[in-house]
């Protein structure tokens, strides 16, 4: 069995190629198999062809909504978890959405940090991928995902919800340059339009408070972005 086989896959169902562009990197930056469609027909065709593991399934499609694209595959399936991504956010349409099949909701714009996890905690409660540590180590520097507390060398670091999602986002990988257009998408979400300085910002702010009285792990790569590396020499 391949390496490709093992990993869990995911069908990311939108019109807009800028929107599967990124929650596809995103994804699998974070080990997952990722198929794309662009209509409702597409992603039926998908599904029967080679069943996922989930589906991102956008609403608004060009030919067939969302709701209909779940109806369709409720009929002629066994059952693949739905997160349903839409604009909509009224009562009606998440009741209704749920009602179809879906198993959660999430509207745009969105936080990628939130998609990814939201759908590992569908595939664990699917039964499809086994907990895993909810600790992220490099170096001495730890972050506990599930109760959000961070520590350098032993010693507690207070992170605001935005550094936290900046420190786990570089520590989930390390040693790799990550550009300021990745990182203002993963960190705040896909259509980020306000002024990319927020970026250097946080950096600093999270340097003060990482980086303090100890050898600095966070690295800037000029004229490309950052990097969590080890100190040379």
């Amino acid at each position: 069995m391949s390496a490709d086989d093992e990993r869990l896959r995911v069908l990311v169902v939108d019109d807009e190629p800028n929107i599967v562009d990124v929650i596809s990197m995103a994804l699998r930056f974070e080990g997952f198999d990722v198929e794309s469609a662009a209509t409702g027909a597409d992603a039926i065709a998908a599904v029967a062809a080679r069943p996922p593991q989930l589906v991102v399934l956008d609403v608004m499609l060009p030919d067939i909504d969302g709701f209909e694209v779940a109806r369709r595959l409720a009929g002629a399936r066994a059952k693949v978890p739905i997160i349903f991504l839409t604009a909509r956010d009224s009562t009606e349409d998440v009741v209704h959405g749920l009602t179809l099949g879906g198993d959660d909701y999430v509207t745009k714009p969105f936080s990628l940090e939130e998609l990814v996890a939201r759908i590992r905690t569908i595939l664990r409660r699917s039964g499809l991928s086994e907990e895993s540590s909810s600790k992220l180590v490099f170096g001495d520097l730890e972050l506990d995902e599930d109760t959000h507390e961070v520590a350098r060398a032993g010693r507690e670091v207070e992170l605001t919800a935005t550094e936290f999602r900046l420190l786990r986002y570089l520590m989930a990988n390390p040693r790799r340059v990550l550009t300021r257009p990745q990182l203002l998408d993963h960190v705040w979400n896909y259509d980020f339009g306000g002024d990319a300085r927020v970026l250097e910002t946080y950096i600093s702010y999270l340097r003060k408070k990482i980086d303090v009285g100890s050898p600095s792990l966070i690295h800037t790569v000029r004229g490309v972005g950052y990097a969590l590396r080890m100190p040379r020499g």
